[in-house]
């Protein structure tokens, strides 16, 4: 620390590089490693960051990168002598253009939202929330930007999941009943038609374990639910979201099926699609599985036979043994 320097002030890193002339493949290398880091450059060779987390240890990486290709790297931790500096270097990582052009980039890709399919609409919002995420990851300061960013794409990943699954049910409160799972047998069950991740596992789940003989009818509309049948996944259903359950879990409290541990794994998938929450590593792959079948299916009750294949695999993989415990 530089004598005189306040100890409250935020420590930097600074990592000054330099390679042969001829290392073109290897000097882009670095510099995407920098940019991906978020470092900020000083001056040709000098890049700055914010010190904390896994930093240093990236830097470190890259140095040792360049070391190997034949050039020379330093290392070194910085002290800001003075409030203004330290704010001065603060404000090389001002985000707010970068937060700009990204929301620039969601108004564009709104007006095109309606002409996508399924597949197209899923790859958009992957590709949109990755570059999102990747510049949460740099912003290190956060600000008004970051603020109203946050909320342009809460609205921007609802409008997608409203055209991926139209007229999705809110949440109600309250207690979910126990059921008699005789009562519910031979029933016709009613849902929205072209079902996504909630929808199509609920089916599943029902013919699965509430009601082997279960017939469904497809809705262009919630409304047109015959009285008869019972509904699920709309509001107003006999069977939806509950609190923060997606109905996919409602139906399993409703029937007691939460114990099951394999399904308890499937429904962290499903709700993790369906509403966010913590990643489930076979979401993507399940998702993606889903938006092939709806480019190729147009009869409901076809999708709905497919994806229980894949939902009975997904089922007995998650029913196995994990790697740690006893069989």
């Amino acid at each position: 620390m530089i004598p005189g320097a306040s100890p409250a002030l935020p420590d930097w890193l600074l990592l000054v590089v330099s390679l042969p002339t001829q290392s073109a493949t290897a000097r882009m290398r670095v510099w995407r490693g920098l940019k991906a880091l978020g470092c900020m450059a000083l001056r040709d060779g000098a890049y700055l960051l914010p010190a904390g987390g896994q930093r240093e240890l990236a830097l470190r990486e890259l140095g040792d990168e360049c070391t190997r290709e034949g050039g020379v790297a330093w290392l070194m931790a910085v002290q800001a002598r003075s409030p203004d500096e330290a704010a001065a270097y603060r404000q090389l990582f001002d985000r707010q253009e970068d937060y700009s052009e990204l929301r620039k980039s969601w108004k564009e890709a709104n007006r095109s939202l309606a002409r996508l399919s399924p597949t197209e609409l899923v790859r958009l919002q992957r590709k949109l929330q990755r570059d999102y995420e990747a510049l949460q990851q740099i912003d290190f300061f956060p600000s008004d930007a970051s603020t109203e960013a946050a909320a342009q794409w809460l609205a921007l990943a609802k409008r997608i999941a409203q055209l991926l699954s139209p007229d999705e049910p809110q949440d109600t409160a309250g207690q979910v009943p126990r059921l008699d799972r005789q009562a519910y047998r031979g029933r016709t069950w009613a849902t929205r038609r072209r079902p996504w991740v909630d929808r199509v596992a609920s089916a599943w789940l029902i013919r699965r374990f509430i009601d082997t003989d279960a017939r469904f009818k497809w809705l262009a509309q919630p409304s047109d639910c015959p009285r008869s049948a019972l509904g699920f996944d709309f509001d107003g259903a006999a069977f939806t979201h509950v609190g923060d359950r997606v109905t996919f879990e409602t139906l399993m409290a409703s029937f007691g099926l939460e114990d099951d541990p394999a399904l308890a794994r499937l429904a962290a998938m499903v709700h993790q699609l369906d509403v966010g929450g913590e990643p489930v590593p076979e979401a993507a792959g399940f998702e993606a599985v889903l938006a092939g079948a709806h480019e190729r299916l147009d009869d409901d009750d076809a999708l709905l036979a497919e994806m229980s294949a894949v939902l009975d695999s997904l089922y007995a993989h998650y029913g196995r043994p994990r790697a740690g415990t006893n069989a």
